[in-house]
């Protein structure tokens, strides 16, 4: 079992909140601040809301959380199966969650991760995704820290 997530920059976090409990008449699944997600059943969706007023883009990214860490194993093998360029991280605090995820790019550089959760955390975290790929093929997170991809 999988679903789809959408994560959202947003002005201001508790103006989202109130309008999207309403949206999808449920309240969130995880509230802290500058941070909220939601986890709907119908339709299956994965809603992260991030404060970021000063973002280019409402975008931040896209996910499919799944359920199990051999799922985030097998999609990473069938991303490279594919040919497409990867960046793992394993163990990640992210999004006041420990999570594993690899990282790839559609053609027009939106940013998709499959990830699982495998504890809460106490803080936002410092994920190193979201990547950027450079000509010499290396991939930078949002934050400049780089890596090789996979």
């Amino acid at each position: 079992m999988s679903r789809v997530q959408l994560a959202l920059n947003v002005s201001n976090i508790d103006d989202a909140v109130a309008f999207y409990s309403k949206l999808f008449n449920t309240e969130p699944a995880k509230r802290q601040p500058g941070y909220a997600n939601f986890a709907i059943s119908e339709p299956p969706l994965k809603l992260v809301l991030i404060e970021n007023p000063g973002a280019e883009s409402r975008l931040n990214h896209l996910g499919i959380e799944v359920f199990s860490q051999p799922e985030v194993v097998e999609a990473h093998d069938h991303l490279v199966e594919q040919g497409l360029e990867v960046m793992n991280e394993d163990g990640v605090t992210c999004c006041y969650a420990v999570q594993d995820k690899v990282w790839v790019q559609d053609p027009d550089k939106a940013p998709w991760e499959v990830y699982t959760v495998l504890a809460h955390a106490d803080s936002m975290g410092e994920s190193h995704g979201i990547p950027v790929l450079n000509p010499d093929g290396a991939c930078c997170a949002q934050d400049s820290t780089c890596c090789v991809a996979d």
